[in-house]
């Protein structure tokens, strides 16, 4: 995955590369300091193993094709091999409602692995780098998939292929750093051209791409929740100049690195599970892109037309498209800056869609948050900036009349705002409840618009919740009732945890808590 609500989202993978524009106003960039590539790049040469190639397939695109089956997200129903007539898997690709194939006929189960020379980390590079500090902890930093590589100890549970996936995550737990560094180790050394689609420095990236994948592994029982982010991960791919032949190669590297270092309970199922799980991940996004290339850009380019400085740290960025952007109140989108190519972070939309086309993000600057620090302190009117695709569920539903419930934590009242401008501009006179939260009165950097429209709209109300401890969702106890509510967060981690938790506990049906986070949708769900 912005206006009010500006963070990074760790979700996204970088995108391709530098020299896309000139800027108006041209940033001064630190060639001497910039921060050195860390990972996986020159690796020491050891013995290992390569996996029967993974093969996506490409399907012809249509704007009619159905969503993918529960069948095909299931790890315990194979996807249906293809027929000899299957189309190239580089042809583009719509959304299809048969199954995705998991192998070639006659591949049910994988070959025996070849011996041969692959790279292994240093010492150096299986470390952790120094990564840069969370940037936005009060955005929408919930956005990115952020479940760590190890999922808590927990009862073996699902289909047999999810239990095996679950078996591999649990042993790879202690020694995540090295899965990570191997696993672009192999990347970049099998696979050279995919090197300039990943930024320069690979600090912040690292981590991102196989996080997303395991994330997306873990959950593969979870079709309703998996589906919908697989479906905005492959479309945000775009901006990267992700193609579908990608796809195979970073999955061959992946279970490379999964067969390395889970090696105590790695065996030929393991790989089958492992193979059919990825191929069907890789065919929903590869088939949400093909459809997604029929109707938008794969990114928009978009001058900042005016630059609000708010506090010393926060900034509501405005930019106009150089095309028309279609999103709904309570999305969020992807953003590069000139002055860090191929370093994307999610920013929630500030305000419902304007006439004017006009889109507000509002961003907090922390320490060492690139994307972040250029957008509050750098930019100014006349820069350009690249927007990725919108994304995001947690958008209001017009045809009931249900209350809104809505919790904002810092700069996550972005999107709460332009739920608030969207209801108004329906015209339903259905009553919204605003909670904005933060530590101190200073950071309350946008209460007086929110009570601006709490003037306007005499069923809006607007309470402030200062606290230290930002125990944002134990004032909503204090209220209600909110059964006949539909709820809306955004904000930290943490209080989204925490606030799911308060409104299952105050009669809200976890259906009705939205908010963009597969990983605590998921939670919830459980």
């Amino acid at each position: 995955m912005d206006a009010p609500t500006t963070t990074s989202s760790e979700d996204d993978t970088s995108g391709e590369g530098g020299g896309w524009f000139t800027p108006r106003r041209p940033p001064k960039r630190q060639e001497d300091g910039e921060p050195q590539q860390s990972g996986a790049d020159g690796p020491e040469a050891v013995e290992g193993r390569r996996v029967a190639s993974i093969r996506p397939l490409g399907r012809p695109a249509t704007e009619t094709s159905g969503a993918v089956s529960a069948a095909e997200i299931s790890g315990a129903v194979p996807a249906a091999a293809p027929s000899p007539s299957a189309p190239n898997p580089s042809a583009p690709a719509a959304e299809a409602s048969s199954p995705a194939p998991a192998t070639e006929p006659g591949e049910a189960r994988i070959p025996a692995a070849r011996e041969a020379a692959e790279p292994t980390p240093t010492d150096d590079t299986a470390g952790t780098p120094p990564a840069p500090s969370e940037e936005h902890r009060a955005s929408v930093e919930h956005l990115a998939p952020r479940a760590s590589v190890a999922p808590p100890e927990r009862a073996e549970t699902g289909s047999p292929d999810a239990i095996l996936v679950q078996r591999t995550m649990a042993e790879i737990g202690p020694v995540a750093d090295k899965v990570t560094s191997y696993f672009y180790a192999l990347l970049f050394t099998r696979h050279p051209d995919l090197r300039p689609l990943f930024p320069a420095a690979m600090d912040t990236q690292r981590d991102r791409l196989l996080k997303a994948l395991l994330t997306a592994a873990e959950h593969i029982d979870h079709t309703d929740v998996l589906v919908s982010y697989l479906k905005n991960l492959g479309r945000g791919h775009r901006k990267y100049g992700t193609q579908p032949e990608h796809y195979p190669a970073v999955g061959e590297c992946l279970i490379g690195s999964l067969s390395r270092y889970a090696s105590a309970v790695w065996d030929d199922e393991t790989e089958a599970a492992w193979v059919r799980t990825y191929t069907t991940i890789s065919q929903v996004m590869i088939d949400a892109a093909a459809a997604d290339e029929l109707r938008a850009p794969a990114w928009w380019f978009a001058e900042v037309v005016a630059h609000d400085l708010r506090t010393p740290d926060i900034a509501i960025v405005t930019v106009r498209p150089d095309q028309p952007y279609p999103f709904l109140a309570g999305q969020y989108t992807s953003l590069e800056t000139p002055w860090w190519p191929r370093i994307w972070r999610h920013y929630s939309f500030a305000s419902a869609p304007r006439s004017d086309g006009l889109l507000s993000f509002h961003v907090k600057a922390v320490p060492a948050g690139w994307v972040s620090n250029a957008l509050v302190h750098h930019a100014r009117p006349g820069d350009v900036l690249r927007l990725g695709p919108p994304a995001g569920s947690m958008t209001v539903d017009h045809t009931t009349d249900s209350g809104l419930l809505c919790l904002g934590g810092g700069t996550g009242i972005a999107p709460i705002k332009a739920l608030v401008e969207d209801v108004a501009e329906h015209g339903r006179r259905r009553p919204v409840e605003v909670f904005y939260g933060a530590r101190t009165d200073h950071d309350l950097y946008d209460i007086d618009t929110m009570l601006r429209l709490q003037q306007t709209h005499p069923w809006l109300a607007v309470r402030p919740v200062v606290d230290q401890r930002a125990q944002l969702p134990d004032a909503v106890r204090e209220y209600g009732p909110w059964n006949e509510y539909d709820a809306y967060l955004s904000g930290p981690p943490g209080m989204i945890r925490s606030g799911v938790d308060a409104l299952r506990d105050v009669g809200i049906p976890a259906g009705r808590i939205r908010h963009d986070s597969v990983e605590e949708l998921v939670a919830a769900g459980d």
